[in-house]
């Protein structure tokens, strides 16, 4: 018999389609059971995958999609929790050097972009195996994080007072100043983001009288460098690429290096041993500006009720929106209907979102739509089918009418508002 591998096209693409008749008969001759087959191989020799066979079955028998890298099936959340203890843990009792990170911790979390300037910095400390350096990152105000360890953090600097709250870059900047002089860091890494970064990493380069390096958005190892590596960053608009040795202080952008998913780090809490200044700041921080979140592009918004084919009674789709401040988005499905703008279309052929929350309902979830949220922090879905790729995709589903379950969360905010008001 000939050793020439036979492709079978029609079984394949019968392995592939989910509502083929004969696809259960399919995947059981292939070997695989609960669920579809992920890779195949292509016409021209190349390893095909299906997206669509990402994620398990969970114990509700709803498929979810595992985001974590875990990819386990039938899996609880005390299991995914040993799974992430399960990670190798990394001490380094003496580094060599130190790394210091300043996240912007947006809402008291690691946002993704935290997440990948850590693993940035990880890569930096890790560079040398026989003298390893350590990542100690610099917090500021009050936090719900508790995967720091996770995240690829050696040490930990937590300045926790009111004098760092809100919008204040001098004292922040006197405290990154005491860092420098008691812990010297060859690398000072902060995002390039709006929310903070951008600002305080600029001053702190003018602080050190060092000659940043924005918009980085790749390092790579050089022996020829004065520090041994070299950063590629953008510049002109976006338009061109910048590569010159790493300097000391250098604000990168998002997806500047995959975040760490493989190991755990001590999170030793450390302290300043020099009292920080006490006076008060030339800026006061008044809080910030009310925003229609109406007016808010979809591009920009953090959290975004977008509404489907499945919402029947608009006004109180609107109402909604109103009471729980949130920027409203709509299917394609509805903007065809005439119920939304075209500029709220969600999706490949509308707006990429990236918004902290995205609040789905009535949307059964097209490949198209999926697309354009995929970069959501948290998703969550209201929708009477339990078996709608949206409910697939969602951190949190709720299976049931969408205009009754967002009365009930609108009466809810609303009795919650006033038992504030009425304590005040």
């Amino acid at each position: 018999m000939s050793e020439i591998i036979r492709r079978d096209p029609r079984r394949e693409w019968i392995a592939r389609n989910r509502l083929h008749p004969e696809h259960a008969s399919v995947l059981a001759a292939l070997g695989v059971s609960g669920g579809a087959v992920s890779e195949w191989l292509g016409p021209n020799g190349v390893v095909r995958k299906d997206p669509r066979a990402i994620g398990f079955i969970g114990p509700n028998g709803i498929k979810r999609i595992d985001r974590s890298g875990l990819q386990q099936g039938g899996q609880t959340t005390a299991t995914t929790t040993s799974a992430r203890d399960s990670r190798r843990m990394v001490t380094i009792d003496q580094p060599a050097f130190l790394v210091a990170v300043v996240p912007d911790l947006t809402g008291g979390r690691l946002s993704g972009h935290d997440k990948d300037l850590l693993g940035l910095a990880r890569r930096v400390a890790d560079a040398d195996t026989e003298q390893p350096g350590a990542v100690v990152a610099i917090l500021f105000g009050e936090h719900k994080e508790e995967a720091l360890g996770e995240a690829g953090i050696d040490r930990v600097v937590h300045l926790d007072d009111e004098f760092y709250a809100g919008f204040a870059p001098e004292a922040r900047l006197a405290a990154l100043s005491a860092v420098e002089r008691e812990m010297t860091p060859r690398f000072w890494l902060l995002p390039d983001s709006p929310l903070g970064g951008a600002d305080l990493g600029r001053r702190l380069a003018v602080r050190l009288g060092e000659r940043a390096a924005t918009g980085v958005w790749q390092i790579e190892a050089d022996n020829e460098a004065p520090r041994g590596w070299r950063c590629t960053a953008r510049g002109g608009a976006g338009s061109l690429d910048i590569q010159r040795p790493l300097p000391r202080v250098a604000l990168a952008l998002a997806e500047c290096a995959e975040p760490v998913d493989e190991t755990r780090h001590a999170a030793e809490h450390l302290t300043l041993a020099a009292s920080l200044p006490t006076t008060l700041s030339r800026i006061e921080d008044l809080g910030q500006v009310a925003v229609d979140p109406a007016g808010v592009a979809l591009a920009e918004a953090e959290f975004i009720l977008s509404g489907g084919n499945g919402i029947k009674q608009w006004d109180a789709f609107h109402h909604a929106a109103k009471v729980l401040g949130a920027t409203e988005g709509a299917s394609r499905v509805a903007v065809d209907d005439g119920f939304m703008a075209r500029d709220r279309q969600v999706g490949a052929t509308g707006t990429w979102v990236t918004a902290r929350v995205y609040m789905a309902v009535g949307i059964s979830g097209a490949i198209q739509h999926l697309q354009g949220i995929q970069r959501c922090d948290k998703v969550v879905a209201i929708n009477l089918d339990p078996g709608c790729d949206m409910i697939k995709r969602a951190d949190l589903a709720v299976i049931g009418d969408s205009a009754q379950i967002l009365a009930a969360l609108v009466a809810m905010v609303e009795q919650q508002r006033g038992g504030q008001r009425d304590a005040a």
